[in-house]
């Protein structure tokens, strides 16, 4: 088994910290630092992370996938829709050196909403139960690749979060 596969919250983990140290190393270097990073204590509501800058409050959801996966959409939980500009940040890495390469980025504009996420299909459990049946996470919706918009830098990132006004 990969790597990968048995160490996936050790690398979740990782790139977390990577993607908020180069927020911050941005907001530093440009931003009068003022960017805020909070995290929950509790996964409960969809977000693994809160940013706030420029007085915008954004809920965000962080994926990963390795450059040469071929992971096609992602699970989304509905109550990120209820916080204020909630969004996905999904990190596209590469497994050699564990750098982020680009972003993909599912979300609206500083202080807009989350897109309506009630026209994508229900997610469904990975493992069936005892009579083989994949039961409904009614919670999660599975949003397409073609959804998110391909972003290439942390600074480009920082702007689609807080807008570009300094």
């Amino acid at each position: 088994m990969s790597q990968d596969f048995l160490q996936s919250v050790y690398r979740e983990r990782l790139l977390k910290h990577v993607l908020i140290g180069e927020l911050l190393k941005h907001a530093w270097l440009n931003h009068g630092a003022e960017l805020e990073v909070s995290q929950p204590a509790v996964d409960r509501a969809g977000h693994d992370v809160v940013l706030e800058a420029k007085g915008t409050v954004r809920h965000v959801q962080l994926k990963s996938s390795s450059l040469s996966a071929t992971t096609r959409s992602q699970a989304i939980h509905l109550q990120l829709a209820n916080k204020p500009s909630g969004c996905v940040i999904w990190m596209k890495f590469n497994p050699i050196d564990m750098r982020i390469d680009h972003f993909m980025f599912f979300g609206g504009d500083p202080d807009k909403p989350l897109p309506n996420l009630f026209g994508f299909e229900t997610s469904k459990h990975t493992r069936a139960d005892a009579n083989g049946v994949k039961k409904e996470r009614p919670n999660l919706r599975i949003v397409p690749v073609s959804s998110f918009r391909s972003i290439g830098s942390v600074d480009a990132l920082y702007k689609a979060h807080f807008g570009s006004a300094t």
